[in-house]
Formats: structure tokens, sequence, C-alpha cells
């Protein structure tokens, strides 16, 4: 969406949220969040690759956030070149001023190749807890253009692994570190702890428009609440059918659960109505019988093969594990697909 002449990527509404001063970026509609899971109702507030974008004519812009409760991280970005410093944003209205290097300023506005981010281009990522935009000052500013950024959009769902959570930073995470060697734009409506795959966010991300391929990771959330293993069949084959029945000519990459500390326990918590493996195979059913050939199944093992890159927890991957993931997965959509953009994924995405 644009908004004081600078777009907001990854946001669907801004809403102004009592106490709070300030705008809330929100990944999806009000009318959609209020039917999702009281988790994804918070976790959709919660900006995941959220972005403010602009290309500017003077030198500085200023940014004021606030995050009322906790905190949020914001990184900067010019074009794919990133900013060292970070900044956290806390209870009060903080003031960050956006200044193009001069290195960046006199690069040639192809340098990055086509299709991708020009280094014109500033992004400040925000990601961790709820976020309020303030103000936006700069002069001459605008959204960027088409050939600014990349052509390609990639809708990514799931869990708080697809979310972001432990990453040490939301460009981290991996269906971002997938988007960056697929030279894609990222949509991230993953939903921390509560990917339940309601039908009404199905039908929501099958009714957009502005994205060509998808990757739904589901969903190890639904195995910890209770959901019987006919409940999450019938569940992701409404989500697998809808969003892949949309529009044939997109691709969707539906990826089963990965590997995590429940494979090697030999008790489950009592919530829990079967084994992963169990679930795994539903979701392997359910794509196989959706009528529709652009829905792809995707082993999760195969994106995470190494279970040491897995943090402490055995179940939300490291740094390391992210970046290895978002390798895999888009080699994975590449070849599955014979995507032309994605034939020079590589380890250092050079």
């Amino acid at each position: 969406m644009i908004h004081t002449n600078v777009e907001l990527h990854n946001v669907a509404e801004l809403r102004r949220v009592d106490p709070f001063e300030g705008l809330c970026f929100q990944r999806v509609p009000e009318d959609v969040r209020s039917c999702l899971n009281e988790g994804a109702q918070g976790a959709m507030l919660h900006p995941a690759c959220v972005e403010i974008r602009f290309v500017s004519d003077v030198p500085t812009t200023k940014i004021t956030l606030s995050c009322p409760e906790g905190t949020t991280e914001v990184l900067v970005f010019f074009g794919l070149f990133q900013c060292p410093e970070r900044f956290q944003i806390g209870r009060r209205p903080q003031t960050i001023e956006v200044t193009l290097p001069e290195q960046i300023r006199d690069l040639p506005p192809a340098l990055n190749g086509p299709g991708t981010f020009a280094p014109c281009v500033r992004r400040v990522v925000l990601g961790g807890s709820p976020a309020f935009l303030h103000d936006v000052e700069g002069e001459g500013l605008r959204p960027p253009a088409p050939d600014e950024v990349p052509a390609l959009r990639y809708l990514a769902y799931g869990t708080s692994i697809t979310h972001g959570f432990n990453a040490t930073g939301p460009h981290l995470c991996y269906v971002a570190q997938a988007a960056r060697h697929l030279g894609a734009d990222l949509i991230n409506l993953g939903v921390g702890g509560s990917a339940f795959c309601e039908p009404e966010l199905a039908d929501y991300m099958a009714g957009r428009d502005d994205w060509h391929v998808a990757s739904l990771a589901l969903s190890v959330n639904m195995i910890h609440h209770e959901f019987s293993l006919d409940d999450f069949y019938e569940r992701v084959s409404y989500m697998v059918n809808t969003v892949a029945g949309a529009d044939r000519a997109r691709p969707v990459f539906c990826i089963t659960i990965y590997p995590y500390y429940g494979d090697h326990w030999n008790v489950l918590p009592p919530e829990c109505k079967g084994r992963p493996e169990e679930f795994r195979q539903r979701l392997r059913d359910a794509v196989a019988a959706c009528p529709y050939p652009n829905a792809h199944l995707v082993e999760g093992r195969d994106i995470l093969p190494d279970i040491s890159g897995l943090a402490t927890d055995m179940i939300h991957p490291s740094d390391n594990g992210m970046i290895d993931m978002g390798i895999n997965l888009a080699r994975v959509m590449a070849d599955d697909v014979g995507l032309d953009f994605a034939t020079d994924v590589n380890p250092s995405g050079q």
C-alpha cells in the first residue's frame, strides 16, 4: 500500500489502535484478521518482513516509529546493500534518519542486474513486536518504480519458522533467504504459533492478484493444538485446493512439517492427536488429491536435512539453518517448475 508517498510493503492496512498513538502495521485486512484464531490475530500485527520503501531526491529522510509493547528491530537496506546499524524501537516514538551513502548514490542503477532492487531504493525493514508509524519526513519522496523492485512476487504462509522466530534479523528467515536467491519480492504471512489454516485466510491468499509463486508450510502448530488427523486433512486440503485453484499459472509449494523434537520423543504431549509423520502423510494425501497440477509437494526434510540446523529448542532453526533452508527451498522451487529466474541459485547468492 502507498502512504504519504512511500510504499508500505507487506502491509494490507494501517489502523489506529487505542490507546496507542500512531498507526499500526497490519499484514492482512481487519475483516480477515478478525476471522483468525486469537494467536493469529495478534501475530498478523507483528511486522514480519514489513518494509517502508521509497526513493528520495534528498540524502536524508526521517521516519518515526514506536513499539508500545515489546521491541521492534529495524534494519536499513539500500537496494540489496545492508546498512550495518540496527535500531531497537521501544515504547517511546523514535526517529530514524535514513541517509543514502555517497558510495551507493554513485552506483549505476542497473548494477544489481534486471529484476532486483535498485540501489536507490531505501528499504526500512521491520521485525518483532507490533510497530506503529508516526511520521515520514523528507523532500521529493516517491514509491519505488516497478523496474526498481523485483518483478517476481513470492507469498509465504506458515508457522513461527516462516514468521522468522529465532532469526537474528527479519532478512534471515528462510523465506526471505529463498526470496533473495530467487530474485523475488517476499510477502510474508507467517503466523507464529498459530498457523491453523483457516479457510478465510486461504480465501484471502487465493484472491490476491499480486503474487506469482507461493509456499505453504503446513503446519506443526496444528499438531500441538488438539487438531485431529481428519481436521488437519480437511483444513490443509481446503487451503491447498483454494490457493492452487485460484490461478493454475501460479505454482504453490506445499511443505510437510520440518524435522523437530517431536520426531525424537517417544511420547508427545497429550493434546497431540497423532505422530508428526502421520500429519505429514495427510498433507501428502491432500496434495496428491488436489486436482490442480500447480500444487507441488515439498518434503520438509529436503529443506532442513540436517537437524543441527535447529536451535537448542529443537524446533526453530538457527541463523545457519534458516540460510540453508532458504537456499534449499529456492532450488526446489526453481527445479520443480523450471523457473528461469532461479537457474543461478547458489549458496553465495552471487
